[in-house]
């Protein structure tokens, strides 16, 4: 009978068994829909209020760049109008050299188009020469400009829909009105740049009207207007959108279809407002992945269970071995998310990219404006080294020929070093900086300078420590700020009999470089490193050395100084950071 017993017993140890996996399984599943519902609320509200506060820091930053915009062209009819070479040619009525003089004002200040207009209205110089001659007597940006003395800003409505910004101004002379001097401001760049990153984004006016829009076809309609010109939906694409968004937080409005979350902004502009869409598309990938890794895990916490107790009993085996096939499947579905997610990730970070590259070459059309300002220099030292190559030809000396034209030779190739930092500039990466040895930088200023300091017979006095001074940099540009020094300078001391200009190069805690003139000093100190700003006559500068210079010092770390002299003249000074070679090796090592 004893053989009998456990014979006996194996029908009631299966049934408790059973109750168990059930009781087992029953637990487990609530609480997975427990845990994958609390984290689908918990995700989705904090996904939803990152993508919201990511809107938020964009919007106000297109914001910000559109106002900057705007202020930055606001000022340039006001500029213009004070001009003498426009005021001047709108009294004689001679026009020749009024569109060239344009073109190199649209170059520096980043503008669409410039026009100067007659009081009749008519075209008479414009940065397009194909706008030459036509008339705008009835335009706003005219009619306003000659009624009143502020600066005018108009929005022109095309045929096509678009809009067209203008900055408008009356030019006077003597109290008399003579003329008016017109800036487009091109917005357009906005959009583009807004099309590529956010889902949609409009600017309207103070009347609600769509100024600027991603889309080109809501120009001119108001934002509800707007939102209703949206193509159908059929049943299939409502079906989908139910069952899109259940991931996301109420949606403020629906775009293409799809819910979006709406933001919107205040441009301190004229009672102008921008207003972003974006989709919950990045909150529901993130959520879902999130909600994927936790049904994986709850899967294989079954599979192990049902592993288990097939070692057990028989007959779960082949309950078993359809939940692997699950898991495998689910296991595949997960990859194929995560590959997708990866995919997504990096289209983002090249798109990051592409932005980052796209408003580093929109600073180079303020870059232009200095490398040509720059280009000047040796082209005025090469013509003076050609003139005095011509005259040793002719006394036939050919040793100092030559010598003449190494030095142009040394020019071309310092032009060319100018060139090659614009371009390397629009490359991406970043500028990386070298040891510059200042004494060497000065001597190499001076070598471009010769010429003029030959010419002009300037006594050039030099203090300079017995050990090298050196500065982390970049040499080119120091020397762009040494010649700029030295050339004001020298037209500080042109009326007078014994030019001097004293150079006084010290390292302490920074190295200072102190260029000092015998000239009749400064009269606006405050202005003097504002653009545009110059003592000079029409046509001897554009006022954009010092302000240049100031901010190439600025970028290396340094800073430039201006004063009086105690005995007259003005003193300059620079001051950049110490470089220690030493202390970097031992630091290295």
């Amino acid at each position: 009978m004893s053989k009998e017993n456990p014979v006996s017993t194996p029908p009631w140890q299966p049934a408790a068994i059973s109750w168990r996996v059930r009781i087992a399984l029953v637990v487990m599943l609530i609480f997975a829909v427990v845990v994958i519902s609390v984290t689908n609320r918990l995700l989705t509200d904090r996904f939803t209020e990152t993508t919201r506060s990511r809107a938020e820091l964009r919007i106000a930053l297109y914001g910000g760049n559109l106002l900057a915009e705007l202020r930055q062209n606001a000022i340039v009819p006001q500029l213009l109008g004070r001009d003498p070479t426009l005021i001047s040619a709108l009294e004689s009525a001679d026009y020749s050299l009024s569109t060239q003089r344009l073109i190199s004002f649209v170059e520096e200040i980043g503008a669409a188009s410039l026009m100067l207009l007659d009081m009749d209205g008519r075209t008479v110089a414009a940065t397009d020469r194909n706008r030459i001659g036509a008339t705008h007597r009835s335009e706003a940006y005219f009619v306003d400009a000659i009624r009143s003395n502020a600066t005018i800003f108009s929005v022109i409505k095309q045929d096509s829909g678009t809009y067209r910004f203008f900055y408008s101004r009356r030019i006077q002379n003597g109290g008399t009105t003579i003329g008016v001097i017109a800036v487009e401001v091109d917005l357009k760049k906005f959009e583009r740049a807004w099309a590529g990153i956010s889902d949609a984004v409009i600017v309207t006016n103070s009347s609600g009207e769509i100024l600027l829009a991603t889309e080109p076809r809501w120009r001119g309609l108001t934002e509800a207007e707007a939102l209703d010109n949206q193509t159908p939906q059929n049943a299939i694409e409502r079906a989908i959108q139910a069952t899109a968004d259940w991931t996301a937080l109420p949606p403020d409005a629906y775009l293409r279809g799809e819910a979006v979350m709406r933001l919107d902004a205040r441009v301190n502009f004229r009672g102008w407002k921008m207003v972003s869409y974006t989709t919950y598309a990045s909150v529901r990938e993130r959520v879902n992945g999130v909600l994927a890794l936790e049904v994986m895990g709850f899967a294989i916490l079954l599979a192990l269970a049902f592993y288990f107790l097939s070692r057990r009993t028989a007959g779960r085996a082949a309950l078993f071995q359809r939940e692997s096939a699950e898991l495998r499947a689910l296991n595949a579905a997960l990859q194929r998310e995560i590959a997708e997610r990866k995919r997504v990730q990096q289209t983002l970070a090249v798109a990051e990219q592409t932005l980052e590259q796209s408003s580093k070459l929109a600073a180079l059309g303020e870059m232009s404006a200095a490398v040509s300002h720059e280009l000047n220099q040796p082209l005025a030292a090469m013509k003076t080294y050609l003139a005095g190559a011509r005259l040793l030809l002719m006394r036939n000396r050919p040793d100092e020929t030559l010598s003449a034209f190494g030095r142009i030779d040394d020019l071309i190739e310092r032009m060319g070093a100018i060139t090659r930092q614009l371009k390397s500039y629009a490359r991406k990466g970043q500028q990386t900086f070298t040891p510059v040895n200042m004494s060497d930088a000065l001597a190499s200023s001076l070598t471009m300078m010769e010429p003029q300091l030959r010419q002009r017979q300037v006594q050039i006095v030099r203090i300079l420590p017995d050990d090298p001074v050196y500065t982390l940099g970049d040499r080119m540009r120091i020397e762009q700020v040494l010649v700029n020094l030295l050339r004001n300078a020298l037209d500080a001391t042109k009326s007078e009999r014994a030019p001097k200009v004293e150079i006084i190069l010290s390292a302490g805690e920074t190295v200072t470089l102190t260029v000092r003139d015998n000239g009749p000093g400064i009269e606006d100190l405050d202005a003097l490193f504002e653009p545009f700003y110059t003592t000079k006559q029409p046509g001897d500068g554009t006022g954009l050395g010092l302000a240049i210079s100031s901010g190439i010092v600025s970028d290396l770390g340094g800073r430039l100084t201006a004063r009086n002299g105690q005995s007259g003249g003005a003193v300059f000074e620079m001051q950049l950071p110490v470089y220690d070679g030493t202390r970097e090796t031992q630091a290295a090592e």
